[in-house]
């Protein structure tokens, strides 16, 4: 066993368990004490085992915790490598390529000879797997089902083709692909690295490589050792104080005329960062080479002056790049990679004076126009010689800061991507952050839905009937749909179209060969099950009408002639208005058959027209997904029908709710699955001042909600990187006996708690820690495992994940827990509408309008304006008509009027109240054709600004009367009077009791 430190005087010991019997106890293992020199250990036995656990005991504080090991497995154990990696057959293939530092796998399984070029569509996976470090690569196929695995990281397929079984009637081959026929040919470049333990269907095929097996052969320079990499790099660490200084070398042979070049390559993720920088001469000129919105830039400053030359496009992809600069003929030259140059004319011949400046810059050096530089580097050369980047560690070449050398410790923090929904991972060096536009969803990995659940949630939020997108599983895995919300009735209607709403005739049809139609409709039909599970109702209309056309067969057999099919494909032969499983007709059970010797009007099989129409409603059938008609095929037979939109009403989980009588009760639900992201909502009301909502344990991991005071509610978790706790203070009680919602969720890049309209709490997750949630025991809702602290009220609408939790029907078998919740607030009856807050009396109930745009009794009289995201509304104000008739008039009249408005200009008086949660909010603006204006604005701190810009010729004037956050879920009221120069402000905070909140400031 050989270990080598990353870093200068740094001593690792190890501590290696044993569980054998010949070597009870544990064994430390010493390691090196400086930078280069190798220390190989012996154990005393073999050991055998599939891993190696390694547990560093100490270190030097003062260096780096860094550690290179290999380990060497006794003599019958044989480590096979060598160059090879790509497979091909004629016909079939199956091609596994290295490009752009991922897998690319090519698999078709088809009997026709398709060209090898032609329609290949890739499964990647991997990343960044050009770092000079093993990779494990399994490949499993079963007929058309194909995984591929890259060390953890898993992507599953179907294959394309016609076939099921690969076709190997040519050559299998690794590491370059051979034309038929003329070995040593190659299509592309060749793989060009180290592999070991290759085998295909349990082959080991390097084995018969070594043993010169007739079935292999080998072409150009393949061996079966693999040499240590010669390409040392080293990493930017730090984006405010890494840099790298290197003196330059006396300029070569070649380059005696004067000028300079330098050379590297580098790989990064950050889309700005230093480069290079250095002093030339004559001062005081510089040149500076940066990463600017992901492309290269090369600036050359002189006294007041700058020209530049730009290369790439987007170089911050995490791969290497070639860059070189090179100073010649009056010219500074940049290239990228293969891309043509970009030049800078000097005027005369400018030499490099000092240092260059690699990464950044220290405090006495070049200058750092932007972030220093995160990322790697190697191959560095200056004026053609290369740099040894061990003489840079090791203190005998130029200055370092912020550097780990040997390896390149870059990340692909977007595999896996952890965006949800599809959102688009961006990624720096130290994070990454999701692109959720066009998703429909929000938060910081595209977590929540921006779209209510059901209609019934948009008729709550004071909408009207209109279409609508609903996400019946939240942030589940479905996504929204669009539904018509028809809220003109009593009853919230959700709409569902399909592609054939309108009447169809039918013609020629028979049992053996019918007439289908298949319903598409607007969703699919995952969300079709979600918005039929989660209603009260659902019903959809069918007519049939007919003449000598039947719907069941009248000759004793009891096969029916026409039929539906249900949402799960089941054959239904009940029709409008009839129960289940019985082939019957809905004249037959309201008794008015046109003949009451059958059970629906059209087995009559009369010459004229009659109909079969009615209501389905039992809903685990619906919606109907196919419509067959089989008897339209005698003279004189015809049929026409109409199957009308699935529609549905009732939320079932608005008002699911459970009451907890006893602290030691509780209801209990299986643990929590969502290691990654978790988000959950619930209403609660309470008289008690504290006690957990809900609870779920691990082995060291938890997450916990809770009142733990009558006016606070605490989220808390932890996930590995120790309790963190997000707490929210109300300014009212929170156990006044009325309904109060919470929202919380953890995901790996954030935690937010909110309750009610109050502001969010936002608690970013430490960087580089732990992310996954893994919980074991029971999630307690209402209590705890210990059965202390338990909540004592009303919890309803408990959603997790998008999963709506049925505690009515839990709380059936919970002892001191009953299903619903008393009291005149707790039911779907709408009292308080508009987002009217439904208050308990002690004989009664009232509506609080004040979250509302509406007023009165029942918040339905409108008063204000709502505004939803990015909405907003303008009014335009005209002069008078008197005013534009007399444009042409006399220029003193024009004059005389003109002095008229301006004493209406000098001043203001307005007012409005407001109430929001979110800033920055532009509240008000008044603006006119000439650019002045006045604007009344929330900051992003939520303090209220004042914006007057009354002089086009000077900035405007700003005031800040209120400091303190406006955005805190209270209603506000503002006055503003200006006269002339001076201005008159009033704020009032509308409150509660005997505490007064007006306040008036007067400026000028």
């Amino acid at each position: 066993m050989r270990e080598r430190e990353e870093q200068r005087g740094v001593r690792v010991p190890l501590r290696l368990p044993c569980q054998q019997k010949h070597c009870a106890g544990l064994h430390t293992l010493e390691g090196n004490t400086n930078a280069d020199s190798v220390v190989q250990n012996r154990l005393s036995q073999p050991v055998r085992t599939r891993f190696l656990r390694l547990v560093p005991v100490d270190w030097n504080r003062s260096g780096w915790i860094g550690l290179r090991l290999e380990v060497y497995g006794c003599s019958y154990i044989d480590r096979q490598r060598a160059s090879c990696c790509t497979e091909r057959v004629r016909g079939d293939y199956i091609t596994l390529e290295l490009h752009r530092g991922k897998l690319a796998l090519y698999l078709n399984l088809d009997d026709t000879r398709l060209r090898f070029s032609s329609g290949r569509v890739a499964v990647t996976v991997g990343s960044l797997l050009d770092d000079q470090h093993w990779h494990t690569v399994v490949m499993e196929r079963f007929n058309k089902q194909v995984n591929v695995t890259v060390d953890s990281h898993s992507q599953h397929f179907t294959t394309r083709g016609q076939g099921d079984s690969l076709e190997v009637d040519y050559e299998l081959s690794f590491g370059g692909i051979p034309l038929p026929g003329k070995p040593g040919t190659f299509l592309r470049k060749n793989f060009h690295g180290c592999i070991e333990n290759l085998y295909y269907n349990g082959i080991n095929i390097i084995d018969l490589a070594k043993r010169r097996k007739p079935q292999i052969y080998s072409v150009g320079n393949v061996t079966f050792s693999c040499s240590r990499p010669q390409l040392a790099s080293c990493s930017f660490l730090s984006s405010s104080s890494s840099y790298l200084s290197l003196p330059a070398p006396a300029p070569s042979s070649a380059s005696a005329m004067g000028g300079f070049s330098v050379r590297f390559q580098f790989r990064t993720w950050n889309q700005e960062g230093l480069l290079l920088g250095a002093r030339l001469s004559p001062e005081p000129h510089r040149l500076e080479l940066s990463i600017s919105n992901s492309r290269l830039v090369l600036s050359l400053h002189s006294a007041g002056h700058k020209a530049q030359a730009t290369a790439g496009h987007r170089v911050n992809d995490g791969l290497w790049h070639s860059v070189s600069v090179d100073s010649r003929n009056l010219q500074i030259s940049l290239s990228l990679d293969s891309e043509p140059a970009s030049t800078i004319d000097q005027w005369e011949q400018l030499h490099s004076r000092g240092s260059f400046y690699f990464g950044g810059c220290p405090v006495s050096g070049c200058r750092n126009p932007t972030i220093s530089f995160q990322g790697c580097m190697r191959l560095i050369s200056i004026n053609g010689q290369p740099i040894s980047l061990q003489h840079v560690q090791q203190g005998l070449l130029g200055n370092y800061n912020e550097l780990l050398f040997d390896t390149c410790s870059i990340r692909d923090r977007c595999l896996p991507n952890l965006c949800e929904h599809g959102g688009r991972c961006l990624q720096t060096w130290s994070s990454f952050s999701c692109d959720c536009s066009g998703t429909g969803y929000s938060g910081a990995t595209c977590h929540n839905s921006i779209y209510e659940p059901s209609c019934e949630a948009y008729k709550l939020m004071g909408s009207s009937s209109g279409f609508y997108s609903i996400d019946p599983d939240g942030s589940g895995p479905l996504g929204p749909t669009q539904v018509y919300c028809n809220m003109t009735e009593e009853r919230v209607w959700t709409v569902v179209s399909h592609n054939s709403t309108e009447a169809v005739r039918v013609q020629g049809s028979s049992v053996l060969q019918p007439h289908v139609m298949d319903l598409n409709y607007s969703a699919t039909s995952d969300q079709l099950r979600a918005i039929v599970a989660g209603s009260e109702h659902c019903q959809q209309e069918v007519v049939y009408s007919c003449r000598k056309s039947r719907l069941f067969n009248t000759k004793g057999q009891w096969r029916p002639l026409s039929y539906w099919l249900d949402q799960s494909g089941e054959r239904r032969s009940y029709w409008g208005g009839f129960l289940p499983g019985v082939q019957q007709c809905s004249c037959s059970l309201e008794e008015n058959c046109v003949d009451m010797n059958y059970f629906c009007n059209c087995d009559a099989d009369a010459d004229t027209w009659s109909s079969d129409s009615g209501v389905l409603s039992y809903k685990e059938h619906l919606p109907v997904s196919r419509l067959v008609v089989g008897d339209t095929d005698r003279s004189g037979s015809e049929a026409v029908y109409r199957i009308g939109p699935l529609r549905c009403y009732g939320d079932k989980s608005l008002w699911n709710s459970a009451s907890f009588y006893q602290d030691s009760s509780y209801l209990h639900f299986p643990p929590l699955q969502s290691e990654l992201s978790t988000d959950v909502s619930f209403f609660f009301k309470t008289s008690s001042s504290s006690g957990v909502f809900l609870e779920n344990l691990g082995i060291s991991h938890f997450i916990r909600i809770e009142l733990s005071s009558p006016s606070v509610v605490s989220f808390s978790f932890d996930v590995g990187n120790g309790p963190m706790v997000l707490t929210v203070k109300s300014h009212l009680p929170l156990n006044d006996r009325q309904w109060h919602h919470v929202r919380a969720e953890r995901s790996v890049k954030e935690a937010l708690l909110q309750v009610d309209q109050l502001p969010l709490r936002f608690l970013e997750a430490p960087p580089d820690g732990h992310t996954r949630l893994r919980l074991t025991s029971q999630l307690f809702v209402g209590g705890t495992s210990s059965r202390q602290r338990g909540f004592l009220g009303c919890i309803r609408t408990l959603v997790i994940n998008g999963v709506t939790f049925d505690l009515e029907e839990r709380a059936k078998l919970a002892p001191g827990v009953s299903p619903g919740c008393p009291g005149y607030c707790s039911g779907s009856s709408s009292l308080c509408h508009n987002r009217g807050r439904c208050i308990e009396k002690s004989s009664g109930f009232a509506c609080d309008c004040s979250q509302s745009a509406y007023g009165g009794p029942s918040c339905k009289e409108e008063v204000s304006v709502s505004f939803e995201r990015e909405s907003s509304v303008t009014f335009t104000f005209q002069e008078p008509f008197s005013v534009m008739q007399n444009r042409s008039s006399q220029a003193s009249v024009w004059r005389e009027r003109e002095r008229e408005r301006e004493g209406s200009r000098a001043r203001e008086d307005m007012a409005f109240s407001f109430v929001t949660s979110h800033a920055p909010a532009m509240l008000l603006s008044v603006s006119t054709f000439s650019h002045q204006y006045i604007a009344v604005i929330l900051a992003r701190n939520g303090s209220l600004q004042i914006w007057y810009q009354l002089q086009s010729d000077r900035a405007p004037d700003v005031f800040s009367p209120v400091v303190r956050s406006l955005a805190d879920g209270r209603l506000h009221r503002i006055r503003l009077h200006r006269e002339g120069r001076t201005s008159t402000y009033s704020w009032t905070r509308m409150c509660t009791g005997s505490t007064g909140c007006p306040r008036t400031l007067s400026w000028s």
